[in-house]
């Protein structure tokens, strides 16, 4: 079987971190299998639907690391790829349901379908369609139109039916008609329910495999009888746990950051947060940091566990720093340079910044202090700005008592020097101690709170290599 898997979002706001999970598995799913990954949106939420959010999910897929094969901004065959555009499809599968007589029209009104849900509700009973209009005569069917009703098209489940089909994770599963009841499959303005047009689309485009939250179980044995009805082959059904919070809630705005974008706001590289997703709800055989390529050839779907998985933001950001530890500096160095130049660290002037091996020789000191490089400015600030020295612990150091004579031995020790390596550096860091015949500390803190305005950060011979000599002493004097 040809493996072609999907990813339906809806286009009306950011990219959710939980969507973007089982889209991932999606992904993992057909990479491993030499599958087709296939994009689409649901957009027929008029209302709320955007270009802007479309756009945007695209973006941040590509920016993750999730390609796809046909769909939105690619296209194919199978085309178009948005459910606005698909509207003579539905009609044409509408009317093979209606030539099967797997559908009827509906004309309860709202207040109607209401009334009835909150009487089901008040006798303890599950709401369900009561099937009032099942057999209307074509008589009632007119006198509803001469009242300017416009129906709703419904799926008739028979009570003593029983729907079954098999989740690739979870087993087989079978639902009696009486606990489904009559659905509808086309609204009155002629705009498709969402069970019925994900059909008609994973039909026409010939996806083998659904992948998707377990929120969706419900929907499956409604979407299981309209493939029946359409008389189609069923697809393979796989439903992955959903994420949760630590409080074990649905995970949502309460815990953080909840959407791609904002995590790719915050700095965090695409790598990262792609591995720690995939970590949610499916354990590697080896190791635990994996590259993309590792992912997919380790995944395994049928060893996706079937209970929820908690979304943990310490976890993410200790993965994230890892990945930035390992991260190349230069490359480290263009993700910066908008959060730096945000903070006012950078000039407008491109010609007045410091040179790129400069800054690559800072960030390869400054990743090893930070999870995101939203956390880079005011690590950056000591070595592109003036410090700040307003810290009380950082006053203190500097107005120690043997504060003065430490810094006077210090700038003497740089006198003379246009530059000096780190090794050098760390070298008269060494002796300073000794000529001073104070302890490490007492010459180290006060010499760092006085180059960086900060109790802690990189080597303190790596700071004094990178700012230099000639600044190095400026900053010292300062307090002499």
């Amino acid at each position: 079987m040809k493996v072609r898997v999907r990813f339906a979002p809806s286009p009306t706001g950011l990219l959710h971190i939980g969507n973007v999970h089982t889209a991932l598995f999606n992904w993992l799913f057909a990479r491993q299998r030499g599958g087709v990954v296939v994009l689409r949106a649901e957009d027929t939420d008029t209302e709320r639907s955007e270009a802007a959010f479309e756009e945007g999910i695209c973006e941040d897929l590509r920016w993750l690391g999730l390609d796809w094969d046909e769909g939105l901004e690619v296209g194919g065959e199978y085309g178009p790829y948005r459910q606005s555009q698909r509207q003579q499809l539905y009609e044409e599968a509408l009317e093979k349901l209606k030539a099967g007589g797997y559908v009827y029209p509906c004309y309860c009104s709202v207040e109607e379908l209401e009334a009835q849900r909150k009487a089901d509700l008040a006798q303890g009973k599950p709401p369900r369609y009561s099937g009032r209009c099942r057999k209307l005569s074509s008589q009632q069917r007119a006198a509803f139109e001469a009242q300017g009703r416009k129906p709703s098209w419904r799926f008739h489940i028979p009570q003593d039916q029983t729907i079954t089909f098999t989740d690739l994770l979870r087993g087989e599963f079978s639902f009696p008609g009486k606990e489904i009841g009559d659905f509808v499959v086309v609204r009155p303005s002629g705009v498709p329910t969402y069970n019925f047009a994900v059909v008609v689309d994973d039909l026409k485009m010939e996806i083998s495999h659904i992948i998707r939250a377990d929120e969706h179980l419900s929907n499956t044995p409604r979407q299981v009888a309209i493939y029946q009805a359409l008389g189609a082959p069923l697809p393979q059904f796989a439903h992955v746990a959903m994420l949760l919070g630590p409080d074990r809630q649905k995970l949502s705005k309460r815990h953080g950051a909840v959407s791609v974008a904002q995590y790719r706001a915050q700095g965090y590289l695409p790598e990262a947060l792609m591995n720690y997703l995939a970590l949610l709800g499916w354990t590697p055989k080896e190791g635990e940091i994996l590259s993309r390529a590792e992912l997919i050839a380790q995944f395994d779907l049928s060893k996706v566990a079937t209970s929820p998985a908690i979304f943990d933001q310490e976890k993410l950001r200790w993965l994230s720093g890892q990945y930035l530890r390992g991260a190349d500096d230069t490359r480290l160095v263009a993700l910066a340079i908008p959060y730096l130049s945000e903070a006012g660290l950078l000039p407008e002037d491109k010609a007045a910044w410091p040179p790129k091996e400069w800054l690559a020789r800072m960030m390869g000191l400054l990743k090893h202090n930070i999870l995101s490089l939203g956390e880079l400015p005011p690590w950056a600030k000591p070595f592109l700005a003036e410090p700040s020295y307003e810290d009380q612990k950082i006053a203190k150091l500097l107005s120690g008592e043997n504060a003065v004579r430490v810094f006077t031995e210090f700038s003497a020790a740089l006198e003379g020097k246009a530059q000096i390596s780190p090794e050098d550096a760390a070298e008269l860091l060494h002796q300073l101690p000794g000529e001073l015949a104070l302890g490490a500390g007492k010459v180290f803190r006060p010499l760092r709170a006085a180059l960086t305005g900060q109790g802690r950060g990189p080597e303190l011979g790596e700071i004094v290599s990178l700012l230099g000599p000639a600044l190095c002493r400026a900053r010292v004097q300062k307090f002499i």
